[in-house]
């Protein structure tokens, strides 16, 4: 491996053979609990095509990881693995669900619910897509009323010169 100007090792190339590098790199990073390992998870997501099963258990294992940031950067990376394949494994569905909404996890769950077709999601991704849809639509009709009765109200004050 080759260092880079601030001195960390880089990762390897993303070849066939450097994915393979990649994973090591990383099984290493969450071995010695490293703080930067959750961006090496993340490049690995993006480097890796075809190697599912490879690359979801390191997210799913960085997800489980002890520090706030790298668990933080696992969520990218699971949100950026639900953009690239289209689909989680069961534990990664878990890891979401217990980091919920609101959280480091908000945007891989609205990834999740985006990107991966809604008969494949598990009973909790499809009741938070169903909640978040009839939040979303509710939220819609207050702010149409509340602007409709604005510029209702406006246009009374500038009819009969009340300001």
């Amino acid at each position: 491996m080759s260092e880079t100007e601030e001195g960390t090792p880089a990762m390897p190339d993303p070849t066939p053979d450097g994915i393979d590098q990649r994973l090591a790199a990383v099984d290493a990073g969450l071995d010695r609990d490293d703080p930067d390992v959750g961006t090496e998870v993340i490049k690995l997501v993006h480097a890796a095509d075809g190697d599912f099963e490879a690359v979801a258990a390191r997210v799913e294992r960085a997800l489980g990881a002890a520090r706030p940031e790298v668990r933080r950067l696992a969520c990218v990376a699971a949100g950026d693995l639900a953009r690239t394949s289209g689909r989680l494994t069961p534990g990664i569905y878990a890891a979401l669900r217990a980091e919920g909404l609101g959280g480091p996890a908000d945007s891989a769950i609205k990834d999740t619910l985006t990107y991966i077709p809604f008969r494949q999601l598990t009973w909790w991704f499809r009741w938070t897509s169903a909640r978040l849809t009839v939040r979303n639509w509710a939220e819609g009709r207050w702010l149409r009323a509340t602007d409709t009765f604005e510029t209702a109200r406006d246009a009374w004050r500038e009819k009969f010169g009340q300001k």
